[in-house]
């Protein structure tokens, strides 16, 4: 015969399945908005791009928060994510590759969303709304055929100029599109900068960079505007990559 579950294991219980499904929903949410900068197995590219395994920044859960919120020193915001998601994020970082800390919850994050809200933050936009010059894609194009060419190719297609290079991936056109939907330009900017070129990351100023950003945006169709695209991550992150409407 089956003895009853006791309210309290009936709870334990139930805490543990949502617990679960969290977890599933922040690794998928990882996937696709951390992992390219911080890595499937959470190891980063130290030091710019800090490992969160083992980390002991993800104790404060108020720091993790805000930093995805908001942004951080190196770190872009994520303006598209609720408190729900950086909750379920959260909680799979927080016990993900042995880390061992707990979850925390969909209200929790949303009172430290209100405490690092920035009023001053810039609207959400798309990079087909002109977001770069034509003069700074133009710089950038000199740029990439210095920085980039040898492995990405001075089309960025992902052929390199120097054939004894391995080739890199492309960084324009669909592939481009492809890849980095749903993402933002800030993700972009700080992969770049802080994993390229692999022997010297972070080599050039963030004028450079963000030029370069614009001679790719210009090599995937987007159309240009008036103003130069930010040189800050921070601001980049506010500007949506995704196929043309």
């Amino acid at each position: 015969m089956k003895r009853p579950l006791t309210a309290a294991l009936a709870a334990t219980m139930v805490l543990y399945a949502t617990g679960c499904a969290i977890a599933a929903d922040g690794e998928a949410l990882y996937a696709q908005h951390c992992a390219v900068c911080h890595t499937v197995d959470g190891a980063g590219f130290p030091p710019n791009i800090p490992a969160l395994a083992g980390s002991q920044g993800l104790e404060d859960p108020f720091t993790l928060v805000a930093n995805t919120h908001a942004g951080g020193a190196y770190m872009p915001p994520f303006p598209t994510l609720g408190a729900e998601e950086i909750a379920a994020i959260a909680s799979y970082v927080r016990g993900a590759w042995g880390n061992g800390l707990s979850p925390v919850t969909t209200e929790e994050v949303a009172a430290l969303m209100e405490e690092v809200a920035d009023p001053d933050a810039p609207e959400l936009r798309s990079i087909w709304d002109g977001v770069y010059t034509r003069e700074q894609a133009a710089r950038g194009q000199q740029m990439a055929r210095a920085a980039c060419g040898l492995c990405h190719g001075s089309r960025m297609n992902g052929v390199p100029d120097d054939n004894d290079m391995r080739p890199g991936p492309p960084l324009a056109r669909a592939y481009f599109l492809r890849v980095w939907d749903g993402r933002t330009l800030g993700s972009f900017f700080t992969y770049s900068k802080w994993t390229m070129p692999q022997a010297n990351p972070g080599f050039l100023p963030d004028e450079d960079y963000a030029a370069i950003v614009a001679y790719a945006l210009s090599l995937t169709g987007a159309p240009a505007g008036s103003t130069p695209l930010p040189t800050s991550a921070r601001e980049l992150g506010y500007i949506m990559i995704g196929p043309k409407p």
